[in-house]
């Protein structure tokens, strides 16, 4: 009798948030996102192999959902992530997310896992890799102004990345704040949550502004940036949704991911067309210039792009050999003879 048993060739591991997470605490989250930041730059470095073009998107009142593909010729890569604001009042996740690897030789999946939490990862290495090559040398204090979900993973990864050892917190909500300083209370990181974003700033040489409303907000003004810092802007990811004052871009040299993207999307989106940026892999790959002096104010206006992704879904697939952290998912039809699928259909009703 016919087994409707799947073949090998039918399964795909798939990682749930419950072993995400516990593959997070196996290897300890501070060395994933140093080896994240690390397989981030290393596909930089390797930009013209990558297919790219700005996420699909669905736009909505209450939202945004999204598809975020890539394919370096090898292998292929989406990320479905979803952006709605409002959902924090309903008790949900602001952000979703789940991705998909596949062979460009076959086109078979070889992984799916959730990416809520690895996009948060993902993110934060993003941001510290870029804030290697760009925060003013010796910077020790990082302001966070939002201190939602993304918080605690920008601070981490600035420390371990880039040596960061003093965190200042703003947020409208002061629950959010209490929620981070707790968080990080066993971080080894010096934690002060302060009274105003301008409190949040003093004498910090990283600003990180992260931040969920979907509006042309100013959490940050033109008279609050002084001289020689480095702004990591995170929350600007949509049409209509932006941080900076647009004064602070005047002064700035701006930095980003793919230019067609955050154009649409990003800080950038408050300027002409004309308005200069630099694409983060080439200072990467030496043709062009980063932090050239101490007075210089840098910008990475940080949408997230597709290539991100494939690096994360890459290094959470070289990780899970050996860990039994993820479930066969019974996901291709394989039957005996490639050109009868319906026979395999009409098989299994026998069994």
């Amino acid at each position: 009798m016919h087994s409707l048993l799947p073949s090998d060739k039918a399964l795909v591991p798939f990682v749930s948030v419950a072993n995400m997470m516990r593959l997070v605490h196996a290897i300890g989250i501070e060395t994933v996102l140093v080896e994240l930041a690390d397989v981030i730059e290393a596909d930089f470095r390797r930009w013209d192999l990558f297919d790219k073009t700005p996420r699909i998107a669905s736009h909505s009142k209450e939202g945004v959902i999204e598809l975020m593909p890539t394919s370096d010729g090898e292998i292929y890569s989406f990320k479905y992530v979803n952006g709605h604001p409002k959902n924090m009042a309903q008790g949900l996740q602001t952000v979703t997310a789940f991705g998909l690897l596949a062979e460009v030789s076959t086109g078979y999946p070889v992984l799916l896992t959730e990416m809520t939490l690895l996009t948060a990862l993902r993110t934060a290495a993003t941001s510290a890799m870029v804030g290697k090559h760009l925060a003013p040398k010796g910077a020790r204090t990082m302001a966070i102004i939002g201190n939602g979900a993304q918080a605690e993973f920008q601070a981490l990864a600035f420390k371990a990345v880039c040596g960061i050892d003093h965190v200042q917190l703003y947020d409208i909500d002061p629950l959010a704040t209490s929620k981070a300083v707790r968080n990080l209370s066993r971080s080894g990181l010096k934690v002060t949550a302060c009274a105003s974003s301008q409190a949040a700033i003093e004498g910090a040489g990283i600003i990180t502004t992260c931040t969920a409303d979907k509006q042309l907000a100013t959490i940050l003004t033109d008279n609050m940036i002084g001289a020689g810092v480095h702004i990591n802007a995170v929350g600007g990811d949509c049409p209509g949704k932006t941080e900076l004052h647009r004064d602070i871009l005047s002064r700035a040299d701006t930095y980003v991911e793919y230019t067609p993207q955050t154009r649409i999307e990003g800080e950038i989106q408050q300027m002409p067309p004309e308005y200069p940026v630099t694409e983060m892999w080439k200072v990467i790959n030496g043709q062009a210039i980063g932090r050239r002096d101490a007075r210089q104010i840098t910008l990475f206006d940080s949408v997230g792009f597709a290539i991100e992704d494939f690096s994360a879904l890459r290094y959470i697939r070289s990780k899970l050999t050996g860990t039994g952290l993820y479930q066969d998912l019974d996901m291709i039809a394989d039957p005996d003879d490639p050109r009868d699928l319906f026979g395999m259909l009409q098989r299994s009703e026998k069994v």
